[in-house]
């Protein structure tokens, strides 16, 4: 998070007169700006199907979204019109992501692919992918935006160099006999460590460069039950044509880092949100207010505000310091997957599977 701008001189110029500069802008206390109020200001309409995934450009200028649909399509958030929708994918796309500096967006699938591509032109200038791989249920960038890692329906975490699209490294627990899938990936704020989290609700603790070495394992969500000797029977029954019938009862639906790296939070299908202490993963809270499977997560750049998503159609906002959630926000018909947040986290971004997504703005 930059520090505030501090005021400026005024400018000379060479005929002796001065013109201030710019007013500085001011950073944005993100609790007391979403604690004032929340106000449904535009609905994007031109999926076809459910949408998975929302993103901001850091530009605020675009929003990206994927989904059921398989296009990426592209919006100016000013006016609501549809910029270009993007066609590659075959399959669901399950996650969009711009980089930091907003010069590509990424988008991963079910099709087992991830695609790069120009957010200006909408040509795809990468497709990373390795021999093996199987559907991509999430991605994450580094801080840097050099790397970028793919979670799926595997169990290993795969992390891409951006630029060249060379597979950097492979992530693999210790554990050989372990073959639950890691579904969800966050990189630390430092870049340092990643953070995976299972279909089973386990947590993994990487430390990515120079080793790729599992530094720990949590059972997070997880809970030894009595039957638990079938663990087929708790997980995905998959048939003979590769067809996912149950998802497991603990699937990790969000992995994110607080601002400051100190805390590691993910969001489950069993309806809770936990918090864990770094490097160390002690489990420190637990949130309960969600009747649905958790979706989504973000946290504000100040660290002071916790927003989820989830099955049960609603948004929620928390206060970090707290844990008490102080908004509740139900704009869909029917389950949340996608949440993001603008650059200047004054607005936020919803997508369903109700097919629309919403534009928000708060502090009114």
């Amino acid at each position: 998070m930059s520090n505030p701008s501090s005021p400026a001189a005024p400018l000379s110029v060479p005929d002796g007169t001065q013109h201030p500069e710019a007013e500085p802008i001011e950073e944005l206390d993100s609790l007391e700006h979403w604690e004032t109020g929340a106000t449904e200001i535009k609905t994007f309409r031109g999926h076809t199907q459910g949408v998975w995934s929302v993103s901001f450009s850091p530009d605020g200028l675009t929003l990206a979204s994927g989904g059921s649909d398989r296009y990426v399509r592209i919006w100016d958030i000013e006016t609501g019109r549809l910029l270009r929708s993007l066609r590659g994918h075959t399959q669901d796309i399950r996650q969009v992501a711009f980089s930091p500096d907003g010069q590509t967006l990424a988008t991963g699938s079910e099709d087992r692919t991830i695609r790069l591509w120009n957010p200006s032109s909408g040509e795809t200038t990468r497709l990373l992918f390795t021999r093996y791989d199987h559907a991509v249920t999430d991605m994450s960038y580094s801080p840097d935006g050099l790397m970028l890692a793919r979670a799926g329906q595997n169990k290993d975490i795969k992390i891409w160099e951006v630029t060249t699209g060379t597979e950097l490294m492979t992530l693999l627990g210790k554990d050989q006999f372990d073959h639950h899938w890691s579904v969800c990936t966050a990189f630390s704020p430092d870049g340092i460590h990643l953070a995976s989290g299972s279909d089973i609700g386990k947590l993994r603790l990487y430390e990515v460069l120079p080793s790729g070495e599992e530094l720990l394992v949590h059972k997070g969500h997880w809970r030894d039950d009595e039957d638990d000797e079938e663990t087929e029977a708790r997980g995905f029954y998959v048939d003979d044509h590769g067809g996912f019938q149950k998802p497991m009862e603990y699937w990790i639906g969000a992995l994110i880092f607080t601002p400051d790296g100190k805390t590691l939070i993910s969001g489950s299908r069993d309806n809770t949100i936990k918090f864990y202490e770094m490097p160390t993963l002690r489990e420190f809270r637990t949130l309960r207010e969600h009747t649905g499977w958790v979706r989504n997560l973000l946290v504000t750049n100040d660290g002071k505000v916790l927003i989820s998503a989830s099955d049960d159609n609603s948004v929620k906002m928390w206060n970090l310091q707290t844990g008490k959630c102080f908004r509740t926000l139900k704009p869909h018909k029917s389950a949340i997957r996608g949440i993001a947040l603008s650059a200047d986290q004054r607005f936020l971004a919803t997508a369903s599977t109700d097919h629309t997504i919403k534009l928000w703005e708060g502090g009114a």
